[in-house]
């Protein structure tokens, strides 16, 4: 397919995405940032979040010497918490012990936190104009469809086989395309040239082709450069490939929520462990249901004032969540038994949610207290 990225440059050099905030200047930890926000995240959403972080933390060395509260704090809402906490601490390590420097190779860049082979690769090509494939799920539809591959493309093999294709096709874009047009170089100009490589245009150009026209719903064969070469295309199979991964039932949970309310209107949370789902964010006790009973009378919560508010769910992506919020009405709030010293346990009031990380089904059940309060 030598076709391919000569075809793909000049398909991007008119109608790619040039003006995201973190393609200016070519600046790795911009670049870093954007990719980590990217995973499972459409650039829609990314976009504020990711100028958000840029206002606050100015390079990563002010992003290592944040508190992690901050960091989740920005970004809650995103999701996949993992992320945040594992670039807070991929930050930490690049300034202890890469000096606040990206390392340049793919090595080196995935012993830090969060970063696997593909977001590896999207750094070293679009910072340094260094060689490396991407396989991120757009890319994996894209050469899936293209060469008409049915099976999932999570196995093994299937995987190896368009690691070695992304491959393949990213060295060609180290050719120097004779056919550059006006708007590759008004984009040159701004991050410099490089006579013999349009590594930075390609990954970019390839995840902007599976964004915008490779879609996994309603794709837009017809404006596709490729489609008179797409197998997928060809055979009819568009809506059909990339194959989607063998389901399984989720399996559910349920947890009780204890909303403990003192006297002045604030709501206990303790912060959750650092890994695992929500980890280092701050929620609210819970228990199983069949511990209920116990865990009142532990706590010392059976003789207050209890009420039932109304059940909530949340989907993750392995399991889905039913909870029951239990508000408890304390009048002192000295008088919690196992309120800790540790900083693990505190009380919350409005004035704190600018401050510390909370899940978006925690922060949402703890407006709906405040209104009802207020109200």
């Amino acid at each position: 397919m030598m076709y391919f990225s000569q075809r793909l440059l000049a398909w991007w050099d008119e109608h790619g995405r040039k003006e995201l905030p973190w393609q200016q200047d070519a600046d790795p930890y911009k670049i870093w940032l954007s990719e980590i926000m990217l995973q499972q995240t459409q650039v829609a959403t990314v976009v504020p979040y990711f100028e958000r972080f840029i206002e606050r933390f100015l390079s990563v060395k002010d992003l290592a010497a944040a508190e992690q509260d901050e960091v989740l704090h920005l970004w809650s809402g995103l999701g996949y918490y993992a992320r945040g906490r594992n670039l807070h601490a991929a930050a930490k390590k690049l300034v202890e012990e890469f000096a606040g420097e990206f390392p340049r190779t793919l090595e080196e860049l995935t012993t830090l936190p969060g970063i696997g082979r593909s977001t590896g690769g999207a750094i070293l090509a679009q910072a340094f104009e260094i060689p490396a494939p991407i396989l991120d799920g757009n890319v994996k539809r894209v050469l899936t469809r293209l060469e008409g591959i049915t099976e999932w493309p999570g196995q093994t093999k299937v995987e190896k086989h368009l690691w070695q294709l992304s491959e393949t096709l990213m060295l060609q874009s180290r050719l120097r395309d004779s056919s550059t047009s006006g708007l590759r170089d008004s984009h040159k100009s701004r991050l410099g040239d490089s006579s013999t490589s349009r590594l930075r245009d390609y990954t970019q150009a390839i995840m902007d082709l599976g964004a915008t026209l490779c879609t996994r719903a309603k794709p837009d064969c017809e404006r596709c450069p490729f489609t008179e070469n797409c197998q997928a295309h060809t055979r009819d199979l568009v809506d059909q490939i990339p194959a989607r991964k063998p389901k399984k039932a989720k399996p559910v949970r349920e947890k009780i929520f204890l909303v403990l309310r003192n006297d002045q209107g604030e709501i206990l949370l303790e912060k959750r462990p650092a890994t695992g789902i929500w980890g280092g964010l701050w929620s609210f006790p819970e228990v199983a249901p069949d511990e209920l009973d116990s865990a009142l009378d532990q706590r010392g919560y059976r003789a207050h004032q209890h009420e039932w508010l109304p059940e909530g769910s949340h989907v993750f992506s392995h399991f889905q969540l039913n909870y029951r919020p239990l508000l408890i009405s304390y009048e002192n709030r000295q008088l919690v038994r196992h309120l800790d010293e540790a900083g693990q346990q505190i009380w919350y009031s409005g004035a704190l949610e600018n401050r510390i990380g909370l899940a978006a089904p925690v922060a949402g059940l703890l407006r709906k207290i405040q209104d009802s309060s207020n109200g």
